[in-house]
């Protein structure tokens, strides 16, 4: 079996793997970070998003030996120091959440959409989060939740684009 190594939440860890392991199945079974869910294991509904050097995944269909060397962001390693990230703070404030299935998969794809784009105005949210699904809540508070901590984040309110 190869070994894969990576960091995950700022911690070094290394395991041997089958290489049909799934980032989502080495985070949850091999690490005990059950934070990150499996919803649809297709990429469909974005419950198991992660960030990977930086940058939103879906880890469902990532291999974990694609991972190899990579820092790996899971939601258990957002707060710092007993503080919710400025997103985390935002969704328990906007209540951006119900059954909190997807919350997990939608507070990281919203870092990732400012980290990307900076302050988001309602349009973009709801564009960019197509690639999450939440069969619970509508999805207003959820964009609220995100506008919200895109300010808290940046400093910045979104500008209102124009219509398309």
């Amino acid at each position: 079996m190869p070994t894969v190594t990576m960091t995950v939440n700022g911690r070094s860890v290394s395991a041997d793997v089958d290489a049909r392991t799934l980032l989502v199945q080495f985070l949850r079974e091999n690490l005990h970070l059950t934070g990150t869910h499996v919803g649809c294991d297709t990429s469909q509904c974005g419950a198991c998003v992660v960030h990977v050097d930086g940058k939103a995944v879906k880890s469902c269909t990532t291999f974990a030996l694609q991972c190899e060397g990579a820092s790996v962001l899971t939601i258990e390693g957002l707060a710092k120091d007993g503080k919710l990230h400025p997103m985390q703070e935002a969704f328990r404030e906007h209540h951006g959440l119900q059954c909190g299935f997807c919350t997990p998969g939608m507070i990281m794809s919203a870092i990732d959409i400012v980290n990307r784009k900076g302050a988001v105005d309602e349009h973009t949210v709801r564009e960019e989060l197509e690639g999450n699904i939440c069969r619970c809540t509508g999805y207003h508070n959820i964009v609220k939740a995100v506008q919200a901590g895109s300010e808290a984040m940046t400093g910045k309110t979104p500008v209102r684009q124009a219509a398309e």
